[in-house]
């Protein structure tokens, strides 16, 4: 495995990133469009994005994963990224691991004389250790034993991902790197965003465990870890936390936004007993492979205030 500890930009690849139209794989997208030979693909289901992700630079190809026909994408694609999700309610696991699980080694098959492949799970998926909120989940720690209230199929689903994933890179011999991501933010949007921007406009701000310590990750460092993580996939997959260096809570963001708007929160909190109270990633394993994050959570908020709101950085 070979360390990639500086800012360096993957050139000169035909990559494919599936489910590009989410908020946080599509600022990636763009940003390897820049130098690179990108295909999107999703359901499209809203024409604008679209528009947006070819604009960019991306071809497209609209695909749903719930019943994949791969027969118009190329498989000669040296870099897979794999991003395809679908969050569903409780009554709909079966729809939830065919798209999110089944679906993924369908891609992985297709695309298996790649050099590498990321495919993104999830923090979620860590047993909640709800005698302590700030417990850093390490990669070996316990999964399946959570909920999520926001997509109660979600936690399963992503476990279901990461077996047909393992499975994939050793069937097909493919290097693979699975990522558990944690709280992603930048220009897009992202949960400490969406606080801040429900806060300027007077709509409540809904919590479920307080005060939420998670580990968030800016957009920008995203995009500046990928080569690393390329790097870092192998057979057996590697397994690495994707998470920001900074311990933060819920309530401290909060709090920031509101001294930023000079509008007071009103916060909405519906107690959730089985649901994770932190999500808290170890972060001493993607140190190892990428080092450290170039952004600071407070300023980069900031900035995103000024950029969304119209005023200076700590004003």
């Amino acid at each position: 495995m070979r360390l990639s500890l500086g800012v360096r930009m993957i050139r000169g690849e035909k990559i494919l990133i599936t489910g590009v139209t989410g908020m946080a794989p599509l600022p990636i997208a763009e940003f390897l469009a820049k130098e690179n030979d990108v295909w999107g693909v999703a359901r499209f289901s809203d024409p604008a994005k679209r528009e947006r992700v070819q604009a960019a630079g991306l071809t497209t190809r609209a695909i749903d994963f719930m019943e994949p026909d791969l027969s118009e994408l190329p498989d000669d694609f040296t870099y897979v990224m794999h991003w395809a999700y679908t969050r569903l309610p409780s009554g709909q696991f079966m729809p939830a691991i065919q798209v999110n699980a089944v679906a993924a080694g369908l891609i992985l098959q297709h695309c298996h004389t790649a050099k590498a492949a990321l495919v993104i799970s999830a923090g979620t998926i860590y047993s909640p250790r709800n005698d302590d909120y700030y417990h850093p989940f390490h990669e070996e720690d316990d999964i399946g034993a959570s909920y999520a209230p926001w997509g109660p199929t979600s936690p399963v689903s992503k476990v279901s991902l990461e077996a047909v994933c393992r499975f994939s890179a050793q069937a097909f011999s493919l290097p693979t790197t699975i990522t558990r991501l944690n709280v992603v933010y930048g220009a897009e949007g992202g949960m400490p965003v969406d606080d801040m921007d429900a806060i300027v406009a007077g709509r409540p701000v809904h919590t479920f465990a307080d005060p939420y310590p998670a580990s968030p990750i800016h957009a920008d460092d995203m995009c500046e870890q990928l080569e690393a993580l390329y790097d870092a996939a192998s057979v057996p997959a590697t397994l690495v936390n994707w998470c920001g260096d900074e311990v933060v809570t819920q309530r401290e963001w909060i709090a920031q936004a509101e001294a930023l708007s000079g509008k007071r929160a009103e916060i909405v909190h519906n107690e959730v007993p089985t649901a994770a109270g932190g999500s808290v990633g170890d972060t001493a394993r993607r140190m190892s492979i990428t080092g450290r994050c170039r952004r600071t959570f407070r300023e980069e908020l900031a900035k995103l205030f000024a950029e969304r709101h119209g005023a200076s950085p700590g004003s």
